[in-house]
Order: structure tokens, then sequence, then C-alpha cells
């Protein structure tokens, strides 16, 4: 039988991250041929993975970094069964690792094909699948590339990357503060001006029928009725119904009494409401639109504009499960 160190069992699960007694075995196996030891443990990594193939790897690690000069930026998920596994300081390091790979690459597809430590990513993951006896995954990848990018992770279940048109002053602070707001408030995208009038139309009608059937339980209830707006978006509030909105409002004032004379004091928050009321599909999807969440005075998109010639291109986010 073949005598097997500590130190190449050692030096075989540095390697591969295997069990100790998985690794003397697979020496074992191998009659202390190194690289057959990590064929061995590769298609035990396999085999479980056939196995565990139907399962859901609904818990893990995401995690996000971006290049020197922070022109590139890319954040993955790397997927696992269990919470327990997802919090591990090896996984986690792992996904930081694979992360580090990822920015050199543009598409999931390539990254998996990718060399990692002389084996494919995929085969790693096959590789820590055995190792670990859980389905190991990429979940989730996103690239994003512009003059400045900046990310912000959240406890490893929620990575954000934000996409700046120019370095600015303080640009740390508000790349971190913008990605921060796409991981709390899951924008999907930039601006109302991105929606489609088909996609308007269905959400328009969606949302509204919505509120009018929750209305008839409140009525029901006795109590009082929710306000059902014709709009749900700026990209609908066009000149002549913010003319019209105007015009209403004023016929309002006249009913309550109001002395014309004060109007002009009354009429802007009015207005204010009115958009308010019409635009809560562009408040909940749309980044720039939101409230900013460290200051819900204003939007994000007045937040940026605070920091000089500097606009928001893009943005992505993954999260675990």
């Amino acid at each position: 039988m073949t005598q097997i160190t500590a130190a190449e069992v050692n030096k075989l699960r540095q390697a591969t991250g295997a069990g100790m007694m998985d690794c003397k075995k697979a020496l074992v196996e191998a009659e202390g041929d190194f690289d057959k030891a990590i064929e061995i443990l590769r298609k035990k990594g396999q085999k479980v993975a056939e196995k565990r193939a139907d399962r859901d790897s609904s818990e893990g690690a995401a995690v996000a970094k971006t290049n020197a000069d922070n022109t590139a930026g890319v954040a993955i998920v790397l997927g696992c069964e269990t919470d327990f596994v997802g919090k591990n300081e090896s996984f986690v390091q792992l996904a930081n690792d694979l992360a580090d790979l990822a920015l050199n690459y543009n598409t999931k597809e390539d990254f998996l094909a990718a060399d990692f430590g002389g084996m494919s990513v995929a085969d790693k993951l096959t590789e820590q699948t055995g190792v670990i006896g859980e389905k190991i995954d990429i979940t989730g990848f996103e690239k994003l590339e512009a003059p400045y990018v900046g990310y912000y992770v959240h406890i490893n279940k929620i990575a954000a990357l934000v996409g700046l048109s120019a370095k600015v002053n303080n640009v740390e602070v508000l790349v971190k503060d913008v990605a921060m707001q796409v991981a709390s408030m899951g924008a999907t995208t930039l601006s109302y001006k991105d929606f489609s009038p088909e996609y308007l139309e269905k959400e328009t009608e969606a949302r509204i029928a919505i509120i009018a059937k929750e209305n008839e339980e409140l009525a029901r209830l006795g109590k009082t009725l929710k306000h059902v707006p014709k709009y749900v978006s700026m990209a609908q509030l066009t000149p002549e119904v913010m003319t019209q909105a105007e015009a209403d409002a004023k016929a309002e004032l006249k009913a309550e009494g109001k002395p014309e004379q004060i109007w002009d004091r009354i009429l802007p928050g009015k207005m204010d409401r009115f958009v308010s009321d019409n635009t809560t599909l562009d408040q909940e999807k749309c980044l720039l639109d939101q409230t900013f969440i460290k200051d819900e005075k204003i939007n994000v998109a007045k937040y940026v504009a605070s920091y000089g010639d500097v606009a928001v291109t893009d943005f992505k986010r993954v999260t675990v499960g």
C-alpha cells in the first residue's frame, strides 16, 4: 500500500478544498499520483452533481468587484443549497476569487469556460459540488462598463453595480449611495422614458384594477376608499394632461370658496400631489424617479444632480435566491 504523507494530503486539500479524509482516500486510490487524485475527486464531484442536478441553488453568496481604474465591474452569485454553506468563510472566499476572474469576461458562458487554477470554472463548480455535497452554481452574473463604476454589497445577499458618466468630486460616496439605492429598492429600469406605450397601458389597467378591488373591500368594511389614479407614469403626463389637472385643481379651489388671490400658494402643492398620485410605477420601478433612501425630500435624480455634471448611465443587480 502506498504511504501517503500528511504534507501530500494537505497539498491536495489546498488545491481542491476537499476534506482531509477525501484527499487521503483519493491519494491512496491514485497511488500517490497528485494529478490522478485530483481527477478522482473531480469524478466524485460529477457523480454528486448528477444526483443533485434537480436541486435549487437558492442560497449562496453575492459579491461584486471593479477593475483598478473603475471602468468595469462585475457582480455574481455563487449559489448553493443551504444558508450554512453560503455563509461559510471559504465559500465566500471562493465567490470573491471567482468574481476577480469574472471581471475579464463579458458573458456568463465565457466565464464558465475560463481557466481557474488549471481547470475551467464549470469544472471547479463540479469539483466543489463533490467537496461540499451541495449543488454549486453561478446563479447570477452581471457585467457593467462605464467611465466610472462602483458597487455595494449587502451582507453577501445582494450586490449592485452602478455606472456613472464621469468621475466627479466625492464620486466614491455618490456611486456607493446610488448602488445602495439599487440594492435596497430593486429598480428595474433607469427612467420612465424607458417604458414602452404597450407596457404602460398594461400596467395602468392592472394597477387601477387592483385599487378598485381593494376599494370594494374597504367599502364593505365602511373604511375610507383609496384614490384611483388615471395614470401611473410621468410618461403619460403630457402638457395637455397637466393643463387639465391644473384647471381641475382651480375648479376645486373655487368650489371650496378659496379666494383667487391665494391660489398661487396652494396650486403648487396640489400639482405635486397630482404628479405623485399618478406616477406610482415610476416611483417603484425607475431608479432616478425613486425617493432617495437617505433623504425622502428628493428623488435619486436630484441627488445625483447635486454632484454636478454627472449622470447614471446604467445599473445591474444580483440577488441570492
